[in-house]
C-alpha cells in the first residue's frame, strides 16, 4: 500500500490586509518530503496520526508537502498553486488513498473555496481514490468538500487539543475502506447561521452540548465520524456559516438522521452565538478590581490566530491609561520595533512609536502606533517547542523577539505573528507568566489551551481590529442571505442532504 500524507491549512479573514503568501506559510509551517516527517512524527497534530497509522499497516508514504500559515488575508494564487500542485503530483505518481490534513477556511484570490477546489481536482483525475480529511473546527463547509472524499471529520475541541485523535479516527476509516472493513457514505447540512468564534469555545454552551451530541452519536453502531463545525465568520463568502456532517457505514438514511438532529440543535441554539459588547473603559475597570491573579485580558478583536494583525494598540492603551500594574503583553507584531531594540541593545532606555504600522482599509481603521518608553529586558531569536496541550511538539518561530518594559508593563514584541495559546511565548521570553498580575493576551479562545489552567478570572476586552465581534463593522457583499444574526429572516429549514 502507498498513501499520499499532506497537509495544507489556512484560515483566511477576508476582512484582513495580510497578504498570505508563499514566504508567509514558511515563516510557520512549510515542509516538503522528508522534512514533512521530521517536522511532525513526534508532534500530535493530524500528520503524526496518520503516520502512526501507515506505520501500522505497512504501507509506503510519500508527505509531499506539510503546509500551514497563521491566519491572514487572502491566499496568493501562486503560493495556492504552488503547495496543491505539490499534493497532485504526489497523487499522480500513483497511490492506494490520501489522507489530508486541511483547514476547511482558505480563500483564495482565484478560488473562495481552496479546499473543495483540490478536492475536486484530485477526483476529477483519480475518480475512485480514498481520501480521508481533517477539517478545523472552524471549516466553512461545501458541496465541493464533500463530495470529493471519502469521508471527513473535524475538530470537536476549541481550544484545538483533539487534532490527533479525529485525525486518528478518520484515517482509520478511510484505510479501513480501502481493505474492504467498511463503506463510508456522508450526510451534511449547512444552516443560515453566521456564528462568532468567540462564541464557539468548547467548555462553554452552546458548543459544549453540540460536541458531546456529535462524540455520542460515534459510539452507535454504524456511524463512523460525526461532526458539528461552527464555521468561521470572517469569510465574506457564500459558504461561510455553521454545518454538520455525518459518515455512516454504508447507511445514508444513517447518516442523514443523525445530520438532522445536530442541524436541529444547532440552530436551536443560535442566539447563543453571539456576542453582547461592553465598553471597553468599563470592563479594564472592573478588572483593575479583581484581587487575584493572573488575570486574562483577551484583546480579542485583534487576535492573530483569526486574521487579526496583532498591532492594533487600543486595548494597550486603555490598559495603561487605566494604569494597571504588572502586566504581560503578547504579542504585538512590529518587526521595526524589534530591530529598533536590538539596535539598542540590552537594558538600553528607548522611546518607540509601537504597532500601528498596518491599515485596515474593510473596517476604515487606520495602523495608530503607541508612543511608549521603556527598558529593554529581553532580547531573543523567537525559537522554542511547545510543550503544552495545543500543537504539542510543534517549533514554534516567531523571528528577531524583544520585550519592553514599561515600568507597569512587559510586552513581548514579534518579528512574526503568533497567537499566544502557550505560555512558552512568555516563558522563552523571560517572563513568568505564574507571577503576573494580569496577562493581555491577542487571542479570543485558544489561550484556554496554555493560559485556563493559570487564570483566576478572564475578562473579554471589545477593542478594534479586523477580527472584531460586532458584525456592525463588518461589510459582507457575498454571504448567503438571509442569514442569522445579520437579517430577520424568515429562514426556511435546512435539510440533510445525503451523499
Amino acid at each position: 500500500m502507498r498513501l499520499v500524507l499532506a497537509m495544507l491549512k489556512h484560515e483566511t479573514n477576508t476582512f484582513s490586509p495580510i497578504v498570505t503568501d508563499l514566504e508567509r506559510f514558511g515563516q510557520w509551517g512549510l515542509q516538503y518530503d522528508a522534512d514533512v516527517v521530521a517536522a511532525y512524527e513526534n508532534t500530535a497534530m493530524p500528520l503524526a496520526a496518520y503516520m502512526k497509522l501507515a506505520k501500522a499497516r505497512g504501507a509506503e508514504i510519500a508527505t509531499p508537502v506539510a503546509a500551514e500559515a497563521m491566519p491572514g488575508g487572502l491566499v496568493t494564487e501562486q503560493a495556492y498553486e504552488h503547495l496543491a500542485g505539490r499534493i497532485l503530483a504526489a497523487i499522480d505518481e500513483g497511490c492506494d488513498g490520501a489522507l489530508l490534513d486541511l483547514h476547511g477556511a482558505m480563500v483564495c484570490e482565484h478560488t473562495v473555496d481552496g479546499e473543495g477546489t483540490l478536492l475536486a481536482r484530485i477526483r476529477a483525475r483519480h475518480p475512485g481514490l480514498p481520501i480521508a480529511v481533517t477539517y478545523d473546527l472552524h471549516a466553512n463547509l461545501s458541496a465541493e468538500m464533500v463530495g470529493n472524499c471519502t469521508a471527513m471529520i473535524g475538530y470537536k475541541t476549541y481550544p484545538h487539543v483533539d487534532m490527533y485523535e479525529v485525525a486518528e479516527r478518520v484515517g482509520k476509516v478511510v484505510i479501513d475502506a480501502i481493505d474492504g472493513k467498511c463503506r463510508p457514505v456522508m450526510a451534511w447540512g449547512r444552516l443560515p447561521l453566521l456564528s462568532q468564534t468567540l462564541r464557539q469555545g468548547t467548555a462553554d454552551t452552546p458548543m459544549k452540548e453540540l460536541q458531546a451530541m456529535a462524540a455520542e452519536m460515534e459510539t452507535r453502531p454504524g456511524i463512523l465520524c460525526a461532526t458539528v463545525f461552527g464555521g468561521f465568520p470572517m469569510a465574506d463568502i457564500p459558504i461561510a456559516g455553521n454545518s454538520a456532517i455525518v459518515v455512516a457505514d454504508a447507511d445514508r438514511s444513517k447518516a442523514a438522521a443523525a445530520t438532522q438532529a445536530l442541524l436541529d440543535a444547532t440552530w436551536k441554539a443560535r442566539e447563543n452565538f453571539t456576542h453582547v459588547h461592553a465598553p471597553i473603559a468599563a470592563t479594564v475597570a472592573r478588572a483593575k478590581e479583581v484581587n487575584a491573579s493572573p488575570i486574562v485580558l483577551l484583546d480579542h478583536a485583534d487576535n492573530v490566530g483569526s486574521g487579526g494583525t496583532s498591532d492594533v494598540m487600543a486595548a494597550i492603551a486603555e490598559v495603561l491609561r487605566q494604569e494597571l500594574d504588572d502586566v504581560a503583553v503578547a504579542t504585538v507584531w512590529d518587526p521595526a520595533a524589534v530591530s529598533a531594540m536590538q539596535a539598542a541593545g540590552l537594558g538600553s532606555r528607548v522611546t518607540l512609536d509601537l504597532g500601528g504600522k498596518c491599515d485596515m482599509p474593510s473596517i476604515d481603521l487606520p495602523g495608530r502606533p503607541l508612543r511608549v518608553s521603556g527598558t529593554v529586558r529581553n532580547l531573543a531569536d523567537g525559537k522554542w517547542r511547545v510543550e503544552g496541550p495545543m500543537y504539542t511538539g510543534v517549533l514554534v518561530n516567531t523571528g528577531p523577539t524583544a520585550v519592553l518594559d514599561t515600568g507597569r508593563m512587559r510586552i513581548v514584541v514579534v518579528s512574526r505573528h503568533h497567537e499566544p495559546w502557550d505560555t512558552g511565548i512568555f516563558t522563552a521570553n523571560g517572563i513568568d507568566p505564574t507571577r503576573q498580575r494580569f496577562l493581555l493576551l491577542k487571542s479570543r479562545i485558544h489561550y484556554r489551551a496554555g493560559f485556563a489552567p493559570l487564570a483566576r478570572a478572564t475578562f473579554t476586552l471589545d477593542g478594534e481590529g479586523v477580527t472584531t465581534s460586532d458584525n456592525s463593522k463588518l461589510v459582507y457583499r457575498n454571504l448567503p442571505r438571509p442569514i442569522h444574526p445579520l437579517d430577520p429572516g424568515p429562514f426556511p429549514p435546512t435539510v440533510a442532504q445525503e451523499v
